[in-house]
């Protein structure tokens, strides 16, 4: 079956590449043909902390505009996932608005609060520090840039995998007031409302109101309750000052409450209902999610040269919530929860451009708190009853300096160096207590026993730091077209695994230890005859002490889990984006990526001996598809009754993945193409458009996420969750001034 799958996704990809080939050839006919053509916009981009032209900047980077998304129809930041190489952006099972991160293999699906994320998430050069909330919904936005590999060097920490930057607009000098409707699948009913003014020459004000609401895709048959629905309220608010040409301040607060019930997943072995977004799950369908901030951006341009920047933040969220892990209207494994963070970060940047240097530098500061509690409830595990109550807060302060300087040594060959110093000091607290009962006193069980002394009860401190160093030469063959090389590297730090048992596994106590990624990496950037841009870039990722958190093992009467520092691995792949302008009319867009990732070392407990071994020929990658691949068209034509009309027909393909490091049959996702389509007409005035958008076309049924609890205290339970099926849209916009 293995080698079936390999052999459908390299025929998907020379099929894909035979589209880019004749997608080059007709462009540049189409070029040489045709007069008074327009050349494919170009797009800015801040990933070095600087503005630069897409093409100019020596990383893989994809990047795309409010404008585009719009046009497509994108709701959310997972909609990247379809389009972006070697990209995964998903909800996290059993959730509505956690999100879960991969790039070129690296990231992390634990969103316990001891775990941080491998993948970046940065609002206005914001750090989300917490990945609860965090898939963003499409409003108030500019832009949103992908970057792929690791960005230890003006990023920092976390960003092992990459980073994703939400990027919002700026007010500017007039006065907007716009609205934006859509009605749509399972009684989808959204509204963004969009104004700005300036009050005055100096001084500026702008908002933005969201609500999303939808019922479910599915039903809790036990409840009654819609299940897979959304009800998402959002809101954004900014303030912009400038005193003088030389100073400006922006001060902006956002909040989101979620209020969509919980995802309690499908049963694979004895199905939940009628459709895969159906549960039998009797927890409940209480859920709520909240997560607001404040931001304040100072800028002083001391010369035409030289920049200070300030970035303050503080924000904070909550989360309540159950999950039914057997799925079952009996509590074989539920697990009431809830997840609080807040966090204080300070960046101070001092950026310099002249006429062959360019350089940015500064100094980062993090101070971040992260908690959470939750009872494990296993009805059969005792009579009456059986508890866990595990509970804990992780504390985190963190300070780095970096710099990063480019400069052009002759007109068509620049150097790039830069380096990060990072010091993560982290606290951890953590109590685990047995019960009986069915519930512990802590989420409302008053009659549960303590059962024995705490399995585990600590407190521990542990530093961590690293030296992320970056260099890249590019050499601009011509002013269309430049190639580069690469190394970066990042880390995550080390931590505490929050569900730790110092029983069954002592060493818990002492926390596990960071890991690094090394990057190599050679590009290409061009344009070709106005009409086509392209970027390419091959890749080799050496990857150590990978932080391995997805091992559950089920005892007689408890539930374990264990965090290892156990793997190291080489990862290498290739990349391919481009964009092609057939005629004033008439584009593509392309993208194509591999990777090839394979441990070298999984050194962890084997079930099944009680030994540690290392299980490397046994282990996969999670979430990391050999072959991902998308093509979009666009069609473009105006209407003699005025305005114009696009039609965007798109497919992306996803080659077959795991879900864990270990084969789960059942529930591992085979390849899947998705289809989607997009037709949009905008008056000639702009001020007004309609939509009609189509998702998921041919209904496919594909799994973003489970668990594996087969076992009979669990009631066998593996559990899988879905991504959206066909849906379709219609919008309206209208912009007033």
């Amino acid at each position: 079956m293995q080698a079936i799958s390999r052999f459908r996704g390299r025929t998907v990809a020379a099929a894909l590449l035979g589209a880019a080939a004749f997608a080059a050839v007709t462009s540049q006919s189409a070029s040489a043909q045709s007069t008074g053509a327009s050349a494919i916009e170009e797009i800015t981009v801040t990933a070095r902390r600087r503005e630069e032209s897409l093409q100019d900047v020596p990383i893989a980077l994809s990047a795309y505009t409010g404008e585009e998304l719009d046009i497509r129809g994108a709701v959310d930041i997972t909609e990247l996932q379809k389009s972006t190489p070697n990209l995964t952006l998903q909800v996290a099972r059993g959730s509505n608005s956690t999100l879960i991160a991969f790039i070129r293999g690296v990231g992390q699906q634990d969103p316990l609060w001891g775990f941080d994320p491998g993948v970046g998430l940065y609002v206005d050069d914001v750090y989300i520090a917490r990945p609860q909330g965090a898939v963003l919904d499409i409003f108030d936005v500019e832009r949103i840039e992908v970057l792929r590999g690791p960005q230890g060097t003006l990023y920092g920490r976390n960003t092992i995998g990459g980073a994703v930057k939400y990027v919002t607009r700026r007010i500017g000098s007039e006065s907007s007031l716009s609205v934006r409707g859509a009605i749509g699948t399972e009684s989808q009913a959204d509204l963004v409302l969009k104004g700005a003014a300036p009050l005055s020459d100096r001084f500026a004000v702008s908002a933005a109101v969201a609500t999303y609401n939808r019922d479910g895709y599915g039903t809790n048959v036990t409840t009654g309750a819609d299940h897979y629905d959304k009800d998402v309220l959002a809101a954004r608010l900014s303030l912009e000052f400038t005193p003088s040409d030389d100073l400006f301040f922006r001060l902006s607060a956002d909040r989101t409450e979620d209020d969509s019930a919980p995802k309690h997943g499908y049963r694979i072995i004895a199905p939940s209902g009628d459709t895969i977004y159906d549960t039998f799950a009797g927890i409940g369908d209480t859920n709520s999610v909240t997560t607001e901030g404040v931001s304040l951006l100072a800028e002083w341009s001391l010369n035409e040269n030289t920049t200070l920047k300030s970035i303050s933040a503080w924000r904070e969220g909550r989360t309540d919530t159950v999950i039914d892990f057997d799925g079952l209207p009996e509590p074989l494994l539920d697990v009431p929860a809830y997840y609080a963070d807040d966090q204080f970060s300070q960046e101070f940047q001092i950026l310099y451009t002249g006429d062959r240097w360019q350089a940015v530098g500064g100094l980062y500061y993090l101070d971040a708190s992260a908690e959470g509690a939750f009872d494990t409830i296993l009805r059969d595990a005792f009579p009456g009853g059986f508890s866990i109550f595990t509970g804990g807060t992780v504390d985190t302060e963190s300070i780095a300096a970096f710099a990063d300087v480019s400069f052009d040594i002759t007109d068509r060959f620049a150097a790039s160096v830069g380096a990060r110093w990072t010091r993560d000091d982290k606290t951890a607290d953590q109590l685990r207590q047995n019960y009986l009962g069915l519930g512990t006193p802590f989420f409302g069980n008053a009659d549960a026993v303590a059962l024995g002394t705490p399995r585990t009860d600590y407190t521990n401190e542990r530093s961590f730091d690293e030296f992320t160093p970056r260099v890249s030469l590019s050499y601009g063959f011509s002013p269309a077209l430049t190639a580069y090389a690469s190394y970066g590297k990042g880390f995550k730090s080390g931590g505490f695994d929050m569900r730790g048992d110092a029983v069954a596994y002592p060493d818990t106590v002492n926390g596990y230890d960071s890991e690094t990624v090394s990057s190599y990496e050679i590009g290409v950037k061009g344009t070709v005859a106005e009409r086509i841009t392209f970027a390419t870039a091959l890749f080799k990722s050496d990857y150590e002490d990978q932080q391995i958190t997805s091992q559950f093992l089920i005892p007689p009467t408890t539930v374990v889990s264990f965090v290892d520092n156990a793997a190291d691995s080489n990862l290498w792949g290739w990349e391919f984006e481009g964009t092609t302008a057939f005629t004033d009319t008439i584009s593509a867009r392309l993208s194509l990526g591999y990777i090839d990732a394979e441990f070298d070392e999984f050194v962890t407990f084997n079930p099944a001996t009680g030994q540690r071994e290392n299980l490397a020929d046994q282990r996969d990658f999670q979430n990391t598809p050999e072959w991902t691949g998308s093509l979009a068209l666009d069609f473009r034509f105006p209407l003699t009754a005025g305005g114009d009309i696009a039609f965007i027909p798109s497919a992306a393909y996803r080659d077959d993945s795991q879900m864990f490091e270990f084969a789960t049959p059942g529930l591992d996702q085979p390849s899947y193409w998705l289809y989607d389509t997009s037709l949009v007409w905008t008056s000639e005035s702009e001020r007004y458009r309609l939509g009609l958008h189509g998702k998921n076309l041919t209904d496919e049924e594909y799994r973003v996420g489970g668990y594996n609890f087969n076992a009979p205290l669990t009631g066998n339970a593996l559990i899988g969750f879905y991504g959206p099926p066909r849906t379709w849209t219609a919008s309206f916009d209208v912009s007033f001034f």
